[in-house]
């Protein structure tokens, strides 16, 4: 089952590069006292999230944290490292924390999983965006398979 508006942000791991190295954190941590705009993508580098998705995160970064954000977390079934060269080839990495999920760990306790074994990519998550609060999920917004629209950063910012 899906994660809705409500329910509390599943408590497990993701990882995210520092100083070179792979470095865990977890969502109990990431999300506790804290409001948080999560961006999940379904593929670093892919066409419609490097090309449509994020950019509009890291444009609007600053905008996004006026409201009280105190982070943006991008996810992605991917590792720590394409996750931080992602970021570094988007202008991503100052602005939104790059998460690696590496095992689905997250995205499967999420609801979020897309299994697209038939385009070669197993499972990766479904595109969404969520504003969290301490931990509780406030507002979520899922895209179509296809498509950038529900979860876009000027989606985001309407719902701030």
């Amino acid at each position: 089952m899906s994660i809705s508006v409500g329910d509390r942000v599943p408590s497990t791991n993701l990882s995210l590069l520092s100083s070179g190295e792979p470095e865990e954190i977890s969502t109990d941590k990431l999300f506790s006292d804290k409001k948080v705009v999560l961006v999940a993508v379904t593929g670093a580098f892919t066409p419609a999230c490097s090309n449509d998705h994020l950019p509009g995160f890291v444009r609007q970064a600053e905008q996004i944290k006026q409201h009280n954000i105190d982070a943006i977390a991008c996810v992605s079934v991917n590792d720590p490292f394409v996750m931080d060269a992602w970021g570094k080839a988007t202008n991503a990495n100052d602005k939104i924390m790059m998460l690696a999920d590496s095992d689905a760990k997250f995205t499967k306790a999420m609801g979020m999983e897309a299994d697209m074994s038939d385009m070669g990519f197993g499972i990766r998550s479904q595109r969404y965006a969520a504003i969290v609060e301490n931990g509780v999920v406030k507002e979520l917004e899922v895209d179509k398979m296809g498509e950038v629209e529900a979860s876009t950063a000027e989606k985001v910012l309407a719902k701030l």
